[in-house]
């Protein structure tokens, strides 16, 4: 359009206006659009969930048919396989068309990233979909404590929330609503409580969990992780896990290997409390079959563990317009009410319902969240994620203290 109108004031003799920013945006972006058409994007994520390769088998018939994109789900079993590859690849000078067009990534991976210079050149303001996002939410532009620069887009939403099945806990209004609380529950209530063994995600948001109610000084997670600052900022959380091993299951001669492991246990009642990192996760097994419908959800009222989860492109992205072109689709009205379904997957959206059209918040409003799904004004308070730095150093020192 620019070329077009310069052309035409030049033969003419004249000069031209520059074109008002709103209508510069929707010329480049369709400059990004024309660029993608034809494209395969090779979309590295964690394919370990039937409900979300669904979901991502969804999303690319719908953009091969409205974009003429096509959407190559990459399954991985850790992101870190993704990053290793792309600095195998910078390693080795591949400046270009590289094997990475999007990764699903966010915290360790994204900082990692970030440092080795793994990622292209600022994006996520330049999707149209951007405008809107939650702002006010502070995840969506720091992940775990560090800018996210542009440099990846936000997808969706987590937080941790606790459930219990009420035929053997009592109602949720009774359930703990402390990490202090939770403790004196399991006392009350010996072997009912557990969480997976660290390196496992779920264990070690438990840990962080923990962490980030018992420190007496919250701040210093903020910040990369100092053996100055460690065994002082993490003595409450050693304490409170020596408390709970004698009272949890199997007195914590034995841990859960994973969320999936500690799910069965509650569906055969050995466990009474667990926990995930999504608000749905309770009702999404109800509809499943794989929990009991006397289970619901409860938070802790000074707030849980939250964070935002986004894709990045490559520095070396062989299809870097194509893959802006996902990354906008998937924030879409459309997309992101289809995800936050927990009958298709259940993941909390990242956009500002006041920034939608009416028809677009009715959609959202119309999702049948399921009997054990809180609404999203009664999750409580978000804590936020320590800087990426402290996660390796609690998973070692748990380790060494209980690992064996």
């Amino acid at each position: 359009m620019r070329k077009t109108l310069l052309a035409l004031a030049l033969l003419l003799g004249g000069s031209v206006a520059p074109l008002p920013v709103a209508a510069q945006a929707t010329a480049d972006w369709q400059a990004v659009l024309d660029a993608a058409r034809g494209d395969t994007v090779a979309f590295n994520a964690w394919g370990g969930s039937p409900n979300i390769n669904t979901y991502l088998e969804w999303a690319n018939e719908r953009l091969q048919a409205e974009y003429g994109v096509t959407l190559t789900h990459v399954k991985l079993e850790d992101t870190a396989t993704a990053v290793s590859r792309i600095l195998a690849e910078k390693s080795a000078g591949r400046a270009e068309g590289g094997a990475v067009d999007l990764v699903w990534i966010n915290g360790e991976n994204f900082a990692a990233m970030k440092e080795a210079g793994l990622l292209g050149s600022p994006f996520a303001a330049d999707l149209p979909n951007a405008a809107l996002l939650d702002t006010a939410n502070p995840s969506l532009s720091a992940d775990f404590t560090v800018p996210t620069d542009g440099l990846e887009s936000p997808w969706g939403g987590a937080k941790l929330v606790f459930f219990a099945d009420t035929a053997r806990t009592g109602p949720a209004a009774a359930m703990p609503r402390s990490a202090g609380a939770l403790l004196e529950w399991a006392k009350a209530n010996p072997g009912l409580v557990s969480y997976p063994a660290p390196p496992d995600f779920t264990g070690t948001t438990f840990l962080k969990q923990v962490l980030i109610e018992l420190t007496p000084d919250p701040a210093v997670l903020s910040r990369p992780v100092q053996e100055a600052d460690f065994a002082a900022a993490t003595a409450p959380l050693w304490a409170f896990l020596d408390a709970l091993k004698s009272v949890s299951w199997r007195q914590g001669r034995d841990y859960p290997e994973n969320y999936a492991a500690m799910k069965q246990l509650l569906a055969d009642g050995e466990l009474g409390i667990i926990f995930a990192f999504n608000p749905a996760e309770a009702s999404s097994a109800i509809a499943s079959g794989e929990l009991p419908d006397t289970v619901r959800s409860f938070t802790f009222e000074a707030g849980t563990l939250g964070n935002t989860h986004f894709v990045a492109i490559p520095f070396n992205a062989a299809n870097r317009e194509a893959a802006m072109v996902v990354a906008n689709f998937l924030l879409s009205p459309e997309a992101q009410a289809r995800k936050e379904d927990p009958r298709i997957w259940g993941d909390p959206t990242v956009l500002d319902m006041a920034k939608l059209s009416e028809a677009d918040r009715a959609a959202f409003q119309a999702i049948d969240r399921g009997v054990a799904t809180l609404a999203p004004d009664a999750l409580g308070p978000v804590l936020p994620e320590p800087h990426p730095s402290w996660v390796g150093r609690l998973e070692a020192e748990w380790q060494a203290r209980y690992g064996s």
